[in-house]
């Protein structure tokens, strides 16, 4: 069995003629297109909502919405899967969700980690060929669009109930492949919690853990028998320009006795994606298994991550001051940031770290979030 798996699809405005006719071999290239079908499964993530009526649910961060005509091209590509545990597919609320839904079911195409409630949403989807079988469980962290247990959502990851959903399907497979929609955007590394969250699918029974969401191609380890991928950018998703987003990785799986992993590199141009060639693949799968050597190396992922922090607490403290975006700037730029610091004393930022880091201060404060 070859299976591929892509990580986030978005139809945008500049490809939507593409998907709806259905021309998947521009969408592609000829190249990477004898790659895509030649698989004997092909899964991605879809990480919009297919409707035609925009309504958009009260969140922070962009509302995505694709046509329902899109789907013409989704089908065109064939998934023998598609993942909706992302922190989008509730973007234009339920009826969002249930036209996505609803014109998959429509179209024959398979999907996995969202449903009408949380039950639903947890249960894995297993592929089958001959006679192997590769359970696929999806998960999101929590953000804006995660079922509960009375409404339609995506698949949390919750340790309390993933881990155990692991081991389960561990019993019932040949292989586990957990696809696991988290991390920090437009970061190449693991952070030190989600490096031990996927060590930890690993040890209940995981053979391969694939992290999504980060938008750029990040870093992998083996660990114990199995590999974790830490991050491989988007699949077809023309959304920013970073240099974040101008490249990604397919994930090639080989499954016979063993499951064996290889990685097609990728590149963006303007609207549509491309097979690397020449030194643009070596550049990407360079810095892909440079990465890789460096989170192996003792304390490497802990002193990374905090650079990485302390670059970006300012932001997280700016969005919480209430200063707005243009104090927020005439503060950095006239005042040297001087505004910012005296919203924040000593005893406030403490108290800040205890309510987020407490896990009793945190959920008493995100019940009440939830109801202003």
């Amino acid at each position: 069995m070859e299976l591929l798996i892509a990580s986030d699809l978005v139809p945008t405005h500049t490809n939507e003629e593409l998907f709806n006719n259905g021309d998947i071999r521009e969408l592609l290239g000829e190249d990477l297109f004898k790659i895509w079908m030649a698989a004997d499964m092909r899964v991605f993530n879809l990480e919009v909502p297919l409707t035609d009526q925009e309504t958009p649910i009260a969140k922070s961060g962009p509302n995505l919405v694709a046509k329902t005509s899109t789907i013409n091209g989704i089908k065109k590509l064939d998934p023998t899967l598609v993942t909706l545990a992302n922190n989008h597919i509730l973007d234009q609320g339920v009826q969002g969700f249930l036209s996505t839904t609803s014109l998959l079911e429509q179209y024959n195409i398979p999907y996995v980690g969202a449903a009408n409630n949380l039950f639903e949403a947890a249960k894995p989807y297993i592929l089958l060929k001959d006679g192997v079988s590769v359970g696929i469980y999806a998960c999101a962290e929590n953000e804006f669009t995660i079922a509960t247990a009375t409404s339609a959502g995506a698949n949390p990851f919750d340790p309390l109930e993933s881990l155990d959903h692991i081991q389960e399907l561990n019993q019932k497979c040949d292989f586990v492949i957990v696809l696991y929609h988290g991390g920090k955007e437009h970061y190449r590394y693991p952070s030190p919690n989600v490096q031990k969250v996927c060590r930890k699918l690993v040890q209940k029974g995981a053979d391969l853990v694939i992290c999504q969401h980060s938008h750029c191609v990040g870093a992998y380890e083996n660990y114990l028998d199995s590999k974790i991928i830490y991050g491989h950018g988007n699949f077809i998703f023309d959304y920013m320009d970073s240099d974040y987003w101008q490249s990604s990785l397919l994930i090639k799986i080989h499954i016979s006795e063993r499951l064996e992993v290889d990685y097609v590199p990728i590149v963006k141009q303007k609207h549509v994606i491309r097979a690397a060639q020449g030194s643009e693949a070596d550049h990407i799968l360079n810095g892909f298994y440079s990465r890789s050597k460096e989170i192996s190396q003792e304390g490497f992922v802990e002193r990374r991550y905090q650079e990485f922090a302390h670059t970006n607490t300012e932001a997280y403290l700016k969005a919480f001051s209430g200063l707005g975006k243009w104090m927020s700037r005439i503060d950095r730029k006239l005042l040297n940031g001087r505004l910012l610091r005296k919203r924040y004393s000593k005893h406030h930022l403490l108290a800040m770290q205890n309510f987020i880091e407490c896990e009793a201060h945190r959920e008493l404060l995100l019940a009440g979030l939830k109801t202003k």
